[in-house]
């Protein structure tokens, strides 16, 4: 059996226009899926002189995931889905994460968005005994000094994974998440394009190297797969070793 082929089966991917969401999706693409994503920009060709932003072969819809109002009202053009990939992000630097306004932003955003996502498409997803990952971060595992909401948000997003695998399991519906580590993506740039930054976090990677976005690819592939049939509510760390 192939557990690994997706033909025939729907996948929408929120955050899928670029970096680890994008990454997602082509895996979910190559496996034979038909993929949707969602992204913030008006057309899939605002996306085409970004670096990690691969737009083909993807249907794409722009949306605000920090509107629940607008999720809710949204119309899919598919009938069914199989599997819901959580992947949106926000993080705020120099400090700006402090302000009750930019939390409030940061955590809609990362983290009231998946429970507005999810139950969206609850009943599509229950329909078809389909699948949902939500994507946090390792960031959930210590302190982030500077990003009190994105680390926040983070962790909610894990104990989220939980509470739903366990509500939904009597639907039929798997909720599992991943959490990447350190992975070179346009939203790591403050660390990667920073030398004696990146080399501080890698001295804390067992693998002394960074991670790269189809590695969450090929985890996501799995836990919407029947290889992961009986894993339910866990949150998987994708870290190179970052947090043993």
């Amino acid at each position: 059996m192939d557990y690994l082929n997706f033909s025939g089966k729907t996948v929408l991917v929120v955050g899928g226009s670029s970096g680890i969401g994008n990454a997602i999706s082509h895996a979910f693409l190559d496996a034979g899926a038909k993929v949707h994503v969602w992204g913030t920009r008006a057309s899939a060709a605002d996306y085409a002189a970004d670096a990690g932003s691969d737009m083909s072969g993807l249907n794409y819809d722009q949306m605000d995931v920090s509107d629940f109002a607008a999720i809710e009202a949204y119309t899919p053009p598919f009938d069914s889905l199989d599997v819901l990939v959580c992947c949106q992000g926000l993080v705020l630097y120099n400090r700006a994460e402090f302000k009750t306004a930019v939390f409030r932003q940061v955590v809609d955003v990362n983290l009231n968005s998946l429970m507005a996502c999810a139950e969206k498409f609850h009943d599509m997803l229950a329909a078809a005994k389909g699948s949902v990952i939500l994507v946090s971060s390792t960031a959930a595992f210590h302190s982030t000094r500077g990003n009190p909401a994105y680390n926040a948000s983070k962790t909610g997003a894990m104990g989220l994974t939980r509470v739903l695998g366990d509500a939904w399991a009597r639907d039929g519906i798997r909720v599992n998440g991943i959490a990447p580590g350190l992975v070179d993506t346009k939203m790591t740039k403050v660390t990667t394009d920073n030398p004696e930054r990146l080399a501080g976090a890698l001295e804390g990677i067992p693998m002394r190297r960074l991670g790269r976005p189809e590695e969450m690819g090929t985890v996501a592939l799995f836990l919407a797969s029947p290889m992961a049939s009986y894993i339910l509510g866990q949150t998987i760390p994708v870290d190179g070793g970052g947090i043993l």
